[in-house]
């Protein structure tokens, strides 16, 4: 079967779009206008709960089941929703090793909360995109005040309790101005795990039928590209900035997802969707149940079912789902075929592929120039990098090889 896809992850949006405050960027809050009854329902409810960690453990072919829960905030559907859902797991993982993955703004984190993150296991993704300063450009309360203290709060309590935690980034128009800056905050807090998410959205001039403003990469209508989002350019400026840094200091220290990715990519092992040939296998489920093929498509052509009253698997490996992962590889800009760096990154994102092509087709991603800048910048340290762990040199040699090999003249 073309494009059958095996191994998949169902993330879940336990409380929908419904979030405790107002980041001026974010592209779910809108999605409440797709789901008018989210003022009565807008926890995912006992029988949804039980249904997607059910389905899920049963349809994953892996001995290991990932659950993540983002939102929103998932905070925001109280402890004993994920009590409940550690149970339901016990009930129906049989022979299945369950790992559970929690992205949170980290306002609501307490003793309580951090306690029971600690128990069970959870690995904590916190949300904060760096500094005082960088933070409060576009993440800020209902009221327009600052998140940072509260955020850092709930950090400390996580860090008191050793919860394991990661830290995402958005990179936007104000921040990317300051990689290093952000880079050493990060650390400075604790952060040893570290992803960096570039920011691009289209608004529309009109609201479309649904109510939806942030719009997908086919829409016809006239629209334009937010002020908050980052340029191309400037993306691959932030990511070589970083490389340069973190290789010559904090290899093996610190752990980069975007440079991460792009080695395993190197190493043929599976990377992440977003630099992938296809995509289909990164779903979600909404609060009331809903199934779409991605986060980033939250639109209703791109319903596949609801997890209550549909098969997973059956949605996973529909006609629908497949198509959608492969129009990834056929919707691809001319640049990108006769691009050298293509197999690094193919093509990103199918959403922000909206710019125009060569040939004349809206297929070409917005950040190419940045993914060009990044690669070619990066690609050889990595793949000198790459042969010296083949060959079994140590970390501590292969840094200083690599040093002398690329950067004795920057030194």
């Amino acid at each position: 079967m073309v494009g059958f896809i095996e191994n998949f992850q169902l993330m879940a949006k336990p409380t929908g779009s419904v979030c405790n405050i107002d980041c001026t960027y974010c592209f779910y809050l809108e999605k409440e206008h797709l789901y008018p009854e989210r003022k009565n329902r807008w926890k995912m409810d006992s029988h949804t709960l039980e249904n997607y960690i059910r389905k899920n453990i049963r349809a994953q072919k892996a001995a290991v089941v990932d659950f993540i829960w983002q939102g929103g905030e998932p905070t925001l559907a109280g402890l004993d929703f994920f009590r409940k859902a550690i149970s339901l797991q016990k009930k129906y993982a049989g022979n299945k090793r369950i790992n559970n993955f929690f992205q949170t703004n980290g306002t609501n984190i307490d003793d309580e909360w951090a306690i029971f993150l600690k128990e069970n296991n959870f690995l904590g993704g916190l949300s904060i995109d760096g500094d005082r300063n960088c933070n409060d450009a576009y993440r800020l309360t209902r009221a327009g005040k600052s998140t940072y203290d509260a955020v850092i709060k709930g950090l400390e309590i996580l860090k008191r309790y050793q919860v394991e935690f990661n830290t995402l980034t958005v990179v936007n128009v104000e921040n990317v101005k300051h990689p290093l800056d952000i880079y050493n905050f990060l650390k400075r807090i604790g952060s040893r795990y570290m992803q960096f998410i570039p920011l691009v959205e289209r608004r529309a001039s009109v609201t479309d039928a649904n109510g939806l403003q942030l719009i997908q990469p086919d829409y016809p209508g006239q629209c334009s590209v937010t002020k908050w989002s980052v340029s191309a350019k400037a993306w691959g400026i932030f990511l070589n900035t970083l490389f340069d840094y973190w290789i010559m200091n904090d290899l093996g220290k610190v752990f980069i997802m975007n440079f991460e990715q792009t080695m395993a990519r190197m190493a043929g092992q599976p990377s992440a969707c977003v630099i992938s040939e296809t995509c289909g296998a990164n779903l979600i489920v909404e609060a009331n149940g809903d199934l779409y093929s991605c986060d980033h498509f939250v639109y209703p052509e791109h319903k596949l079912g609801n997890i209550n009253s549909d098969e997973l698997s059956e949605r996973v490996n529909s006609a629908q789902n497949r198509s959608f992962g492969q129009k990834k590889l056929k919707n691809i800009s001319k640049e990108c075929l006769d691009c050298a760096v293509r197999p690094f990154c193919n093509g990103g994102c199918p959403k922000h592929r909206f710019n125009i092509s060569r040939d004349g087709k809206p297929n070409k991603n917005y950040f190419c120039e940045g993914f060009s800048l990044y690669l070619h910048h990066t690609l050889p340290v990595m793949q000198h990098l790459l042969r010296l762990m083949q060959q079994g040199v140590s970390l501590a040699n292969a840094k200083k090889t690599i040093k002398k090999a690329h950067y004795q003249k920057k030194a």
